[in-house]
């Protein structure tokens, strides 16, 4: 194994640690998820609203320039929308093709911090959006990640500042034995690990 396929696997190691961490975390906060749904006790909820802030003051506080900026923010929304059901449309048709299991959008495009009785209604329709563009945008990575794995999984030669999950078994940049002898065994085992991934989120 490389440096470089040592460093990657470290960082999926370090995210598999970050979940339990995280998990660990939802105990100490008094709150459970069942059938992705979130789930406070009355009386974490009653502590929750201590804090609650009215919207007015919310708005006020925020100060007229970033309110000015509002149209903006909420105008990004179309095009996301958009990329989303072209990403949508496109996997359910190219997938089967590659014999790629589908990315499960639900995995990635996560709402749910409307439960938080602390976040004022505004703040709440704020929370969804976020929750829903960043979901959206890591669902398409996810989709552009098997496609790239799928049709040209090679390295880069120059740093990249961010890598996808599968980037890992990504051949190396100039290595062109390597890429005309492992492209379809890499794509199978591409295949057949998303499958295994997927039978494991089922159970």
């Amino acid at each position: 194994m490389s440096r470089v396929n040592e460093l990657l696997q470290r960082i999926e190691e370090l995210q598999v640690e970050l979940e339990q961490e995280l998990r660990a975390k939802r105990e100490d906060l008094e709150y459970t998820i069942r059938q992705r749904k979130v789930s406070f006790t009355h009386e974490v909820k009653a502590r929750q609203r201590e804090f609650l802030k009215k919207w007015l003051d919310y708005v006020y506080d925020s100060g007229p320039l970033i309110i000015l900026t509002i149209p903006i923010i909420w105008g990004a929304l179309i095009p996301c929308v958009i990329l989303d059901l072209v990403v949508t449309v496109y996997q359910y048709i190219c997938f089967p093709v590659y014999g790629i299991p589908f990315a499960r959008r639900r995995d990635y495009v996560i709402i749910d911090r409307q439960h938080l009785g602390y976040l004022n209604w505004l703040e709440k329709m704020n929370c969804m959006y976020c929750g829903y563009f960043n979901g959206v945008i890591a669902y398409v990575r996810e989709v552009a990640a098997r496609t790239e794995q799928y049709w040209c999984p090679v390295r880069h030669a120059r740093p990249v500042k961010s890598v996808h999950g599968h980037y890992r078994g990504f051949f190396e940049y100039g290595d062109a034995k390597g890429y005309r002898e492992g492209l379809e065994p890499a794509r199978e085992e591409l295949a057949r690990k998303l499958r295994e991934d997927l039978l494991g989120k089922k159970k």
